[in-house]
């Protein structure tokens, strides 16, 4: 039994599953029916699910690379800025630009701009911080980090109609369908 929700207000309809199975079949269920404009929520990552939701391949991989490959030349520019053009000391006749000294650097600064590049990327990419989100106010939602399995269909969908979502829902043998509040 759902919990009336006013219409403006709705976020989407949200059905719970037993199994991961059965979340990974509703989901390409729902995929084939057309709607594009959906989340599942899982105590551990399902195999299968990107496919199921029709997700795109991030371009995370290509955005790190790019940014260590400029921490690198950013690293290894500073130490020759430095040493051979700022501050040059001729030493017992040593080069002026003694790039074996200089790989230790250059690859910590590849690293660290690699690591920073990735860790806000994936923030930004997953929208976080998000301390609150509408799915917290399903019924039995805080379920999904223990041993519950939900599929959301949002109500910013374009074939969203709250009838027939929750008919087609219904029709994947959920647990529950509910209503979930913006």
């Amino acid at each position: 039994m759902s919990t009336a929700v006013d219409r403006s207000s709705l976020y989407g309809l949200i059905a719970e599953y037993d199994s991961p199975e059965q979340v990974v079949h509703a989901a390409e269920s729902a995929r084939k029916a057309g709607y594009t404009k959906m989340d599942a929520y899982s105590p551990h990552p399902v195999e299968g699910m990107e496919d199921a939701l029709g997700l795109q391949p991030t371009r995370l991989g290509f955005v790190v690379l790019a940014m260590g490959l400029i921490g690198a030349v950013a690293g290894y520019a500073m130490q020759w800025y430095a040493g051979a053009e700022f501050y040059p000391l001729n030493i017992g006749g040593r080069p002026m630009n003694p790039w074996p000294a200089y790989i230790v650097i250059t690859f910590e600064v590849t690293v660290l701009a690699s690591a920073f590049t990735a860790g806000l990327f994936m923030l930004a990419r997953n929208g976080l911080p998000r301390p609150y989100h509408s799915v917290f106010n399903a019924p039995g939602f805080e379920r999904a980090s223990r041993d519950g399995y939900y599929l959301c269909v949002e109500s910013v969908d374009p074939r969203f109609d709250e009838a027939a979502v929750r008919t087609f829902l219904e029709g994947t043998d959920p647990v529950r369908v509910e209503e979930v509040a913006s």
